[in-house]
């Protein structure tokens, strides 16, 4: 065999490994995908007992006096904010929005935000926003507040006004907006979407515009990162819309994947094959 011929052989075998190396990661792949597929994880067997309140509906506004306190925050109280820890007693731009178990699934909400036209708090049993989540609406209906119970849908807000509220009181000052309100949520453990209690959702903090009795699209000021039991005082949460790449002047950059990785080592195997077969030739 000539050294033409010898070369030819050498590339051949070469792309027959680099063919049988592929087809075994592609069939490897495939196997992990099934695998995962129909993994389930299942929690401990938990009995739990919850009182359960009549639904009432009324969404009657009666005004709030005095301003909305962060008091009973990991005492009574469970607490989100934008910016974290910022004081709802203080004029300024602090989005808060507090919780307070009263029994089962029905809670004591306290919502304040600064917008010209509604905020809202949502709630999602999944890490999806506007996924058909129960969302309740205080809007500046000329310094007014006006209640709203709606669901969030594909970026759409949708008057209900049919969800289980009571005792809603708000004010609006300039263009703070405060409301308090009493609430029996949803049941979040029917489905398996934030592996929690009945009481856990992704929590949002959202506000847009209200013209001609007509609630916007909402823009979300904060959504939990992940699922949080309103009924746990010191339950903590981590605004997602804060994650960032960049941080001042130097970018993340994300580590080379795992296909990347077996491309590269089997490339290597190849080029030191296809060498090996070269150096015998030379002899």
């Amino acid at each position: 065999m000539d050294n033409s011929s010898r070369l030819m052989f050498a590339v051949v075998m070469v792309i027959a490994y680099m063919a049988m190396r592929g087809q075994t990661q592609n069939s490897t792949t495939a196997q992990n995908a099934t695998n995962t597929a129909n993994t389930t994880t299942t929690g401990p067997n938990t009995t739990m007992t919850l009182t359960t309140v009549a639904p009432i509906v009324n969404n009657t506004v009666t005004p709030l006096t005095g301003n909305i306190l962060r008091a009973e925050c990991g005492k009574s109280q469970f607490c989100a904010a934008v910016p974290d820890n910022c004081d709802p007693s203080v004029a300024g731009s602090c989005f808060f929005v507090s919780t307070q178990q009263s029994s089962g699934q029905t809670f004591s909400f306290q919502l304040r935000g600064v917008s010209s036209g509604y905020i809202a708090v949502g709630l999602s049993t999944d890490s999806t926003q506007g996924g058909n989540d129960t969302t309740y609406v205080c809007a500046n209906n000329n310094s007014i507040v006006q209640f709203f119970t709606t669901l969030f849908d594909k970026g759409v807000l949708t008057d209900t006004n049919t969800l289980p509220v009571n005792s809603v009181k708000g004010s609006v000052i300039n263009q703070t907006i405060q409301c308090t309100f009493n609430a029996t949520v949803p049941n979040a453990a029917v489905t398996t979407s934030t592996r929690g209690s009945a009481t856990t959702f992704f929590l949002m903090i959202l506000k847009g515009n209200f013209t001609n009795g007509i609630l916007g699209s909402p823009t979300a000021v904060l959504f939990s990162s992940k699922g949080v039991d309103l009924g746990n005082p010191n339950a903590t949460v981590t605004n997602s819309l804060n994650a960032n790449t960049t941080t001042g002047n130097a970018t993340t950059t994300a580590a080379p994947s795992s296909h990347a990785f077996v491309l590269q080592h089997t490339l290597s195997q190849a080029l030191l094959i296809l060498l090996g077969v070269l150096s015998m030739m030379m002899l």
